[in-house]
């Protein structure tokens, strides 16, 4: 992301969905997952099941972000729900922390009340204009959960924008270097309180 203070660029268009609204543009959403993660074509198609069940959960909010002049083409998605005992992320999570030595109380304590950021995810060739801040901002800005969780995979010396992002808005390592059943990759789970202050560059001006 560009740290250039002259620079100036245009604000995202951001739209909150509704499940409908997710569910009827599921293949341009899930395009924008598929290449940002850089899985193989197809993935799309074995994802979708998934991403249409998750709208049904409680507290699912979606935000899709366009860029000016371009209306019609999503570059980016956000979208999660409040965590809950019985979905598998919680339980994945759970094990890992137990794993890692974590004491029970102190599991509880982070699982009972947390919204998960389940997806976040920008188009490469739009990176780099604060779109991810933008959709980071907005989907967390009204949540009422004690803490947000996510899980992102793990990058030499956390040198991505995804890891400069969640650190600049104070994501603390929870869990790292763990492999998710289904997914070879080692991922960090990364969590903070709630309620989100406002985005850094905001705060600034």
């Amino acid at each position: 992301m560009s740290t250039d203070p002259n620079r100036h660029d245009p604000e995202p268009i951001l739209v909150d969905l509704t499940p409908a609204e997710f569910r009827t543009h599921l293949p341009e959403l899930l395009s924008v997952y598929v290449t940002a993660m850089r899985y193989p074509r197809g993935t799309e198609h074995h994802r979708a099941p998934m991403w249409s069940e998750h709208a049904d959960r409680d507290g699912w909010h979606a935000v899709a972000a366009m860029i000016p002049g371009e209306p019609s083409s999503f570059v980016g998605i956000a979208y999660g729900y409040h965590g809950r005992p019985h979905q598998w992320w919680n339980q994945q999570v759970r094990t890992a922390m137990r794993h890692a030595g974590t004491a029970p109380d102190s599991i509880d304590a982070l699982l009972r009340d947390y919204f998960e950021l389940t997806e976040l995810h920008v188009q490469p060739d739009a990176q780099g204009h604060r779109i991810g801040e933008a959709l980071l901002s907005r989907l967390l800005q009204d949540r009422t959960e004690e803490a947000v969780l996510l899980s992102t995979p793990e990058v030499a010396e956390e040198d991505n924008r995804a890891w400069r992002l969640y650190r600049r808005f104070g994501f603390r390592d929870v869990v790292r270097r763990f492999v998710f059943t289904g997914d070879a990759r080692p991922f960090a789970v990364l969590g903070r309180a709630l309620p989100m202050e406002p985005a850094p560059s905001e705060a600034s001006r």
